[in-house]
């Protein structure tokens, strides 16, 4: 369900909006005083230097300013009236790269993902530069080889993200990514390191390190110098993984998702402190991928995070507003209060699309803009419409349709695709149906893609066509994010069709026999690693051996390994390991509501014990909902099973036939049969009637 996101990439600065206070130049100008003040400032030293930029004063900048920090997290606040940028933050510090075996085999070092968040990040990684101890410059080279090869160097910028920075490398890399969306091209070219006289004349072998220093964040220049593997003590690193652990965790607790990765990071290592940033000390991917128990990466939605080992990133109950501009209008208040986060851009955008269709009567663009089934006040109609009146005399002066025949197609894509999710969104609110009956991270899903689309929307409302390749990539990354609307768009029908029904067929067979007053409850049962899910609907007397049972026949498994499940208690680092006779009603009872399944020590499952579910006739045990293929028992685990998918999707013929081997006969990536695992969990009733089991 996750659509390659070919455009736009996470970008720095983020996307400009229209604004009715604080110019375009205004906002550049704040950005540039960023990238160039190092020491604490206060908003009134950004507010004079950017009101020099603009032809007329800005009473209100530096409240605009302050709008602008808070909302798209771009510098520290250090107090009430003190600031900090990254750079003068980030400047000097010291941080920790451990060259691969490929890497030292190869003579290259790939810096891909790992200078974050000692970077810029308006430069992409082939932009760094490095220095041998602040000496001589490390020449660059190119590298070639399967795109999958060079994966895991980018994977700390997101999973959904690899392909457009690996595409950024070079032209041929970008056309060969947008020939075909669906596919990995066969072979890719990135610039890498030439490192060769620096392995050989010091004698690097695996497990030596590089303490790297940041000497021009703005510029990313860096400077490397060779660390042996027992040059630092294991208690000195132990003390380093226990500070980056509390600091990870206390910028998920202060700051939830955040907008991507980079976010996490970068303010992971400000809560983090100075010791974050000093030696002895981990590399980022060591922490992140080997390190660390404590933290993992999750699917949110169509992208990934970095969050709490064994726990979901809660889901909203409406559209977060990822478009939502920070300094709102009117206009703009009016439309989000409706849950329609946009921007006064996207009504230009859609006033450009009316244009195109040869439209000139404002109830169309209305009713595209805020579909019927919200139901604005009359006052707030009369604002939009007014404003949208206006907005289309002032832009058909110069409006030409010839001009915009290339542009026009895509504009009316998106603006129906955006339509489309508000209105979705929009009918959801509206159903009487607890968010646990809905897809997994439902709302997440649908404020990406109205976030992506909105941007689009607000990059195709520019006076200037953008550039074929532009328009062309914008059209390729459209296709698929058509293609993820309609996919949840399936499952919420689905899942909207299972509540009205009741939620469940009943299940023929015997029943356990619990009392009247047992309290029915919905599981959340994922995978970790992969993007397999299920909603199972238990009482709270359901033992943890008959917990095994069903999760066992969720994923089509045979019980042919050792299992257990933990937890871990309120206050304590420790984790609690449950015995097969402890029901849930048990665990809830200790203040607890999430559980992991282990199983023959290669599958970690996580149970979410969810909101206890209302009196509805003809109950039994069983799923309700689910997505993604289960792997099979056998594979080797998470990381395996995703080698083997993207083999059988984008292998060789030979890689593919091995792949269709390991994963087995009937293997459907991304098919859950729900009937077939119901049927599994009827003759596991059945067959308990008298040994327990159900």
């Amino acid at each position: 369900m996750r659509y390659r996101a070919v455009y736009p990439l996470v970008s720095w600065p983020p996307v400009v909006y229209h604004k009715t206070y604080m110019d375009q130049r205004q906002e550049e100008a704040v950005y540039d005083f960023l990238e160039n003040v190092t020491e604490p400032f206060q908003l009134e030293q950004v507010s004079s230097y950017a009101q020099t930029q603009a032809s007329k004063r800005n009473s209100r900048l530096t409240v605009e300013i302050a709008a602008l920090f808070d909302s798209r997290k771009i510098a520290f606040r250090l107090d009430e009236k003190r600031w900090l940028s990254r750079r003068g933050y980030f400047e000097t510090a010291t941080f920790v790269i451990s060259p691969t075996k490929l890497e030292l085999l190869n003579g290259i070092l790939i810096p891909g993902h790992r200078c974050i968040p000692f970077a810029n990040p308006a430069l992409l990684p082939n932009e760094y530069t490095f220095y041998w101890e602040g000496g001589l410059q490390v020449p660059l080279t190119t590298t070639e080889g399967p795109p999958e090869d060079f994966y895991p160097f980018y994977f700390i910028f997101g999973e959904e993200y690899i392909p457009q920075y690996i595409g950024r490398e070079n032209l041929e890399n970008e056309a060969s990514f947008l020939d075909n969306p669906y596919e990995e091209p066969a072979e890719v070219s990135i610039r890498t390191l030439d490192m060769r006289n620096i392995y050989r004349e010091l004698g690097f072998v695996p497990g030596d390190r590089f303490a790297v220093q940041t000497l021009d964040w703005k510029e990313g220049r860096f400077s490397l110098k060779k660390i042996s593997k027992d040059d630092w003590a294991q208690k000195d690193l132990d003390e380093w993984l226990a500070c980056a652990e509390k600091a990870f965790s206390d910028s998920f607790a202060m700051l939830g998702s955040g907008a991507n990765t980079e976010e996490q990071i970068t303010f992971a290592y400000w809560y983090g402190g100075r010791r974050i940033m000093e030696t002895p000390a981990y590399s980022l991917e060591e922490f992140l991928f080997i390190k660390t128990k404590k933290i993992e990466t999750v699917p949110y939605g169509i992208e990934t995070r970095f969050w709490f080992s064994g726990m979901e990133i809660p889901d909203s109950k409406g559209l977060i507003g990822f478009a939502a501009p920070y300094d709102k209008t009117v206009i703009e208040d009016i439309l989000i209060a409706n849950n329609i986060p946009v921007s006064e851009f996207v009504i230009h955008a859609y006033v450009l699309d009316a244009l195109f269709r040869g439209e000139n009567d404002v109830d169309d663009v209305m009713n595209r803009l805020v579909p019927p089934v919200i139901r604005l006040k009359k006052a707030e109609f009369s604002l939009i419409a007014g404003y949208i009146i206006d907005s289309m005399e002032e832009i058909k002066q110069d409006y030409s349709l010839f001009l915009d025949k290339k542009t026009g197609p895509v504009r009316l894509r998106l603006a129906e695709l955006h339509t489309a999710v508000i209105e979705l969104a929009a009918k959801l609110q509206k159903e009487e149906v607890e968010a646990s009956w809905l897809p997994k991270h439902t709302f997440i899903v649908l404020s990406q893609l109205q976030g992506h689309v909105a941007s689009l929307l607000e990059d195709l409302a520019l006076e200037d066509a953008p550039p074929d390749a532009e328009l062309e990539a914008i059209d390729d990354s459209l296709d698929a994010m058509i293609e993820t609307y309609s996919d949840v768009k399936e499952m919420i029908e689905g899942s909207l069709d299972n509540f009205r029904r009741n939620n469940l067929r009943v299940i023929h067979g015997r029943k356990k026999h619990f009392s009247a007053s047992d309290t029915w409850r919905l599981l959340q049962i994922s995978i970790s690693g992969i993007n397999a899910w299920r909603q199972a609907l238990v009482q709270e007397s359901c033992t943890m051996a008959e917990l095994h049972a069903i999760i066992q026949a969720g994923m089509g498994w045979q019980a042919q390994g050792e299992y257990r499940f933990r937890c871990e208690s309120p206050g304590s680092r420790e984790a609690q390991f449950l015995h097969d006779k402890m029901q849930l009603g048990d665990v809830l009872s200790f203040g607890l509501n999430e559980i992991v399944y282990e199983y023959n020590g290669r599958w970690s499952v996580k149970v979410i014990i969810m909101a206890a579910q209302s009196a509805i006739k003809n109950k039994a045990v069983g799923f309700i909902a689910g997505a993604g293929a289960s792997p099979p028992e056998s594979v080797g685990g998470a990381v395996r099973f995703c080698r083997l998918l993207e083999m059988l999707e984008n292998g060789s013929d030979a890689e593919k036939r091995a792949a269709a081997g390991e994963l087995g006969d009937g293997f459907v990536p991304g098919f859950f049969d729900m009937e077939k695992c119901n049927e599994k969990v009827a003759q596991g009733l059945r067959k308990g009637e008298g040994d327990g089991v159900f």
